[in-house]
């Protein structure tokens, strides 16, 4: 695997993206979007910290066979064709070394959003798909314009995982209030 994902953060920010994309469309995928929220938080922490972090050794020595690789081989070149018809280096002050730190933070904001738990709701990983695709492929092509977009979805995500988690509660209490569960204690 660690051959696979490779060493520098842009082969880690291709690999992020292509785990991501499949999030976009709301299906639900169990334990995904934990796995891949993981993966963004190992990835935004190596950008925090100005340098890759190597996989876990668990990981890192597993082997994927031969037409898993070319699979995969085939769909990263499909991908970064499209991506790279779309995306071109612009406001580059974005993704200077000196910015390095709030992109790391932004992805890692997205990641979190990505693996944090919303009950019932199915299309809650969309907006941090869209943002940790975004911000991936705007450090990638350091495309600006792309990674200003992953910023607001990224502030969208977490303001809507926020608010899903506050209505949650809201209504569970109006529930148990309706009930006669009001929380005060029962005795003499």
């Amino acid at each position: 695997m660690a051959e696979t994902v490779g060493e520098s953060h842009r082969q880690r920010l291709v690999w992020l993206s292509l785990l991501a994309m499949p999030l976009i469309f709301p299906i639900a995928l169990p334990g995904m979007a934990s796995a891949v929220g993981g993966f963004c938080l190992f990835v935004a922490f190596g950008l925090c910290v100005g340098r890759s972090v190597p996989l876990p050794t668990w990981l890192a020595q597993r082997e994927l066979n031969g037409r898993i690789k070319a699979l995969l081989t085939a769909m990263v070149s499909r991908v970064i064709h499209v991506i790279s018809w779309v995306g071109r280096p612009r406001m580059l002050s974005l993704t200077q070394p000196s910015a390095r730190v709030f992109n790391g933070l932004m992805l890692c904001a997205a990641g979190l959003s990505m693996m944090m738990p919303v009950p019932i709701i199915s299309f809650d990983n969309v907006l941090p798909a869209v943002a940790i695709v975004l911000i991936a492929w705007g450090l990638r092509l350091r495309d600006g314009l792309m990674l200003l977009a992953g910023y607001l979805v990224t502030l969208a995500a977490a303001a809507s995982v926020a608010l899903l988690w506050w209505g949650g509660a809201h209504v569970a209490t109006e529930l148990l209030s309706f009930a006669g569960f009001n929380g005060r204690p029962v005795g003499p």
